[in-house]
Parts: C-alpha cells; structure tokens; sequence
C-alpha cells in the first residue's frame, strides 16, 4: 500500500493524531486475549518495529516532538516505540490495552467451546463471562519467561471508550497547535479511540482492522474528524 503524507504542509492548521500498534507477540499470533498481561514482542515484532519506525519517517519527514509521543506502559508497546525510533516517550495509563478480565490469556475459540455458546467480546463483553474464570496464573513463554496473568472482572467496551476519550482530550492542544502527535498502544484500543475520534458508538471499531506494527493517521478536514490512513 502507497501512502502518501502532506504532514509537512505548512498551511496544515491542525496536527495529526497518528496511532501505531504494537508489533508481534506470541499471543497476538495464538490470538490469546492480550490486555493486561505484559509479554514482550517476538524476534518477528521487533522487525516489525524497526520497519514500521522507517514508515513513519518516510511519511513524517520532520518527525514528532519529544512532547508529542506517548506510549502505552505495557512492555510490548513501550519495547515497539524505542524499536521504531521513538525512545523517551511519555507513557499514558489511558491508552492501556482494554482490560479483557476473565478472558486474559485465553482465546475466543476456548471460551465459546467451555461454555457452550459463542462468546464474543465486541458483543458481550469481558464482565459477561462467569466469575469463576477470575484467579491468578502463570504463563509460560516459548521463551521459557514465565509472566504473570491475572483475571479480574475486567472492563466494558463503554469505560474503555471513555478512557480514550480521555486521551483525546489531553493532547487536543497540541493537536490544535499544529502538532503531530504519536500514540504506540495496542489494537482494540487504538481502534476503539479512533471510534470516539469520529464521534461513533464504540461498538464500531469492531469494523476497523488495525496489523500489528501497522499505523493509522487521524485528522480533520473541513471540520470533521476523520481517517485519513488505514492500517499503513
């Protein structure tokens, strides 16, 4: 896919809200559900990384201010920010990854078959499945890395839609300055904000695919907020 960028238009009144995921892990291959639990990117995503950082420049030819990049505090985003060239960013709690809950670490297909119906999260939400999933473990990396997971009752699509509200908001004034501005987070809630970028109920970001390592560019046009790029 060809991009092409006017980022460096000086007549360009408003900066970009440009959103990056993170890049491969074991999970997002496993297609495990992935919030909370802080696994770091394979060999794969740390290329996927380093290529993504190269777009980016390529499109962004005068880059992002210091100020203007964020990262979510999750290894596996933090490590896809420093891989791309983006090191000493800010980190920002509000674009952690949605917390999945009783469904962290397992994926759609085991849930749907251990309780008998299809079970989907967009849909039904983490707080729909039975309580007893709640409970701590340990996961074992192909890596032999043991990483901690923990199921808790987790969080509805509409908090996690406002908490990228929330988001959007603190960084409005650099948005407004001209600024282009940098979030490394993760897929679902990078495209739940976008749904709250546009002004839609959250349930449509269900609709947008977003690759790992793959970036997306927000911004306005004649008023409006918009998509300017997809999953570049």
């Amino acid at each position: 896919m060809t991009i092409t960028s006017n980022a460096g238009n000086e007549a360009q009144a408003s900066g970009r809200l440009v959103v990056l995921r993170h890049g491969q892990t074991v999970w997002s291959e496993s297609g495990q559900h992935t919030g909370r639990t802080n696994i770091p990117l394979t060999e794969v995503g740390r290329q996927q990384a380093r290529d993504a950082g190269e777009r980016l420049r390529a499109a962004f030819p005068k880059g992002f201010e210091e100020s203007c990049i964020f990262s979510s505090p999750l290894l596996r985003a933090r490590q896809t920010a420093e891989l791309a060239g983006f090191s000493g960013n800010q980190t920002l709690d509000s674009i952690m990854e949605w917390d999945y809950g009783r469904a962290e670490g397992r994926t759609r297909q085991e849930l749907s078959r251990q309780f008998g119906s299809t079970w989907d999260v967009w849909r039904d939400g983490p707080q729909s499945l039975p309580a007893e999933l709640e409970g701590d473990w340990i996961a074992q990396m192909p890596s032999g890395e043991q990483v901690p997971v923990h199921n808790g009752p987790g969080e509805s699509l509409e908090e996690a839609a406002e908490r990228t509200q929330q988001a959007i908001a603190m960084v409005m004034p650099l948005l407004q300055s001209g600024q282009d501005v940098l979030f490394v987070a993760h897929a679902h809630i990078l495209r739940i904000l976008t749904s709250q970028w546009l002004g839609v109920e959250p349930q449509f970001a269900r609709l947008l695919r977003l690759d790992t390592a793959h970036y997306c560019v927000l911004s306005q046009y004649k008023g409006d907020r918009v998509i300017e790029h997809w999953n570049a």
